[in-house]
């Protein structure tokens, strides 16, 4: 086979891609993954250090048997790898029992027979309103993005993929039943094509007749005068959904230096689909402003953060569908031979796992046995 002719060719090597890399590559197949930054980056979507993982899921109760696969084959990863990936610290929800969120919780639960339970009096950490219900998920917890982009990166290539880093690609065609990928260093051939290009999906994707609103997040991370009170065992990943502003926000314990690298503290953002903006050009900078404005939100319902010690903020990028429900899917106009993953609206990383192997099925099957429908491009049309 010539050098530049693959089986699959990967557009995109950050979360989705990576795992999907993994899969392909550990079943025999011909791989090239393609990544315009290095791997990871903390261009895109998967920085940051953790990332919540949870399974009574209020966003829609038809997730749960995708997390159930993404928890064994989490356990997978760290079986092969001898490396920790899963954290679990349990996660409150916070809320008033009529509130979306809450409500979603509880039915999600009882569809699937999720264990939850009541933790009003659970964390005294919480300063919470009295109309305010507190549901723990014991089995919850958190993931390290970058951790597993690297591990299954690694893994990978051990299983014989080609993975290319700092390479853009800049068109792909079907023709005569080949796909041709053009990138700023080579041109490459291949039978399938998967994209999971993240921010820059509308970009790479061509024909798809979905709008994605790329958003900047900011996430911010401080230090209480108690950090014990803090680490993980004494205080859990949560979640708190009032009435003064969409979405939620969200959190997780205090992560040391030494055993999570930079930064120290307690992580927590806001989730909603913030300010639109180009992927290539994001602000960075974040104001004084935007950093207080978040810091007293939170300080609201956990006091000890309005005096921590200010310890990091960051940007990421959310993808956003209409719906904020993922697009899983063959492309339309290339007869299964070109498969996306894209739109994951802020929540899709504790699904990594699964999507990975998903969209290896549909690449080589044209199917998978995993419950897709809600998530095709049909709901669109």
């Amino acid at each position: 086979m010539p050098v530049n002719d693959y089986d699959i060719i990967v557009i995109g090597v950050g979360s989705m891609g990576s795992a999907t890399c993994y899969e392909l590559a550990a079943r025999g197949y011909k791989v090239l993954g393609l990544e315009q930054f290095i791997i990871p980056h903390e261009q895109g979507s998967h920085t940051g250090q953790s990332r919540i993982i949870r399974k009574a899921y209020f966003e829609h109760p038809d997730y749960v048997p995708l997390l159930q696969r993404a928890y064994t084959n989490w356990k997978k990863l760290e079986e092969l790898t001898g490396e920790q990936v899963y954290y679990q610290t349990g996660i409150v929800y916070h809320g008033s029992s009529e509130h979306p969120v809450i409500k979603g919780v509880k039915e999600a639960a009882k569809i699937h027979c999720l264990q939850i339970e009541d933790a009003v009096k659970k964390y005294s950490q919480f300063n919470l309103p009295s109309n305010f219900e507190s549901i723990c998920e014991p089995r919850a917890g958190f993931l390290r993005p970058e951790k597993v982009v690297t591990l299954y990166k690694d893994e990978a290539i051990k299983k014989g993929a080609i993975i290319h880093a700092n390479e853009a690609v800049l068109e792909w065609k079907k023709e005569n039943g080949q796909i041709t990928v053009v990138s700023n260093m080579n041109t490459y051939y291949a039978k399938k094509l998967i994209i999971t290009a993240g921010a820059w999906a509308e970009r790479i994707i061509t024909g798809l007749n979905v709008s994605l609103k790329v958003t900047r997040q900011l996430v911010v991370w401080v230090k209480p005068k108690k950090e014990n009170v803090f680490f993980p065992g004494n205080f859990p990943c949560w979640l708190i959904a009032d009435d003064k502003r969409e979405g939620a926000l969200y959190g997780f314990p205090f992560l040391s230096k030494e055993k999570f690298g930079e930064p120290a503290g307690m992580k927590f953002a806001w989730h909603h689909a913030a300010e639109e903006t180009d992927p290539d050009h994001v602000n960075r900078d974040i104001s004084e402003k935007e950093i207080d404005e978040l810091v007293n939100w939170v300080a609201e319902y956990i006091p000890a953060v309005g005096n921590a010690e200010f310890s990091a903020a960051k940007t990421c990028l959310y993808t956003n569908t209409t719906d904020e429900n993922f697009i899983i899917d063959h492309l339309p106009g290339y007869d299964k031979d070109v498969t996306i993953a894209c739109g994951f609206s802020g929540h899709g990383f504790k699904f990594v796992s699964v999507v990975g192997e998903i969209l290896a099925d549909l690449a080589i099957n044209g199917k998978t046995k995993q419950p897709l429908e809600f998530l095709s491009l049909k709901r669109f049309d």
